[in-house]
């Protein structure tokens, strides 16, 4: 099923998004895409038989972020006065980081090529990334005279530091894949033709664990970036005592006794 420019198949446990406009090379761009986004979010977290999502890009390029060809001609969310354009960023890209900071699944990006500007910054809304040796990632907004409007500037420094961050948006320099590895930006550099089958791999290995422990453990990860360990604490005992109490739990031990592979329903 193709909704407005992204792809969304269904795997077994597994949710696949594939950004596909190849005419502008997978651009971020447009309400119907950033709805497309939402709803996608939306159906992830409300269907506990979805235990992991995968987003990729359709051709060789992952994406080439924001259209420059509206920048240049003053259309969409690039058009109007000063106070205008605020809105239609508000409204209008910055949809999609506040639809993945909700995302309550693991999300791994599977990144095939070229991630560039807000491309970039969609990796970084994953809480993985995989790279083909053909990707390359730029954080590029300084080489267009404009500023990381997506959000890449609090995204990127937690993944790899201020300083490599810092580099990244200074220069507005493309690294290739074996350097975005070194810096912590991906966890691992797979052969192209081998991308999709590393990255769903990785996501059946996730989603053959209890979905509602997925989802708490994410939350604490997220949580644990901003806030006190005594605070992480309360919410960890917190989700350990809903957690003995489900039937996932119980199904976990009865099967590790029984050396056997569990099966898990999500209650």
């Amino acid at each position: 099923m193709v909704v407005n420019s992204l792809k969304i198949e269904r795997l077994d446990h597994v949710l696949l998004l594939t950004v596909s406009d190849p005419e502008t090379s997978n651009a971020l761009n447009g309400d119907a895409m950033f709805a497309a986004f939402e709803d996608a979010v939306h159906l992830a977290n409300t269907d506990l038989d979805i235990r992991a999502v995968v987003l990729t890009g359709d051709g060789s390029t992952f994406s080439s972020g924001g259209n420059v060809q509206d920048m240049r001609e003053k259309k969409g969310m690039f058009g109007g006065t000063p106070d205008q354009i605020v809105e239609q960023y508000r409204t209008g890209i910055q949809r999609i980081p506040r639809a993945f900071w909700t995302l309550d699944v693991p999300s791994i990006a599977a990144v095939n090529g070229p991630a560039i500007g807000a491309g970039c910054d969609l990796a970084c809304m994953c809480d993985i990334r995989i790279a083909s040796d053909r990707a390359t990632f730029a954080e590029s907004f300084v080489r267009v005279g404009i500023v990381a409007g997506d959000g890449g500037s609090w995204l990127l420094p937690r993944i790899v530091g201020y300083s490599r961050a810092a580099e990244m948006s200074f220069t507005g320099e493309a690294i290739d894949a074996e350097q975005a590895a070194q810096i912590g930006l991906v966890s691992k550099v797979v052969p192209h033709e081998g991308l999709m089958e590393a990255s769903l791999d990785l996501a059946r290995r996730i989603a053959i664990n209890p979905p509602q422990v997925l989802r708490w453990t994410k939350r604490l990860l997220k949580e644990a970036q901003h806030e006190r360990l005594d605070t992480i604490l309360s919410m960890a005992a917190a989700y350990q005592a809903i957690a003995h109490h489900t039937e996932d739990h119980l199904e976990a031990v009865s099967a590790m006794f029984e050396k056997r592979k569990p099966t898990f329903n999500g209650k």
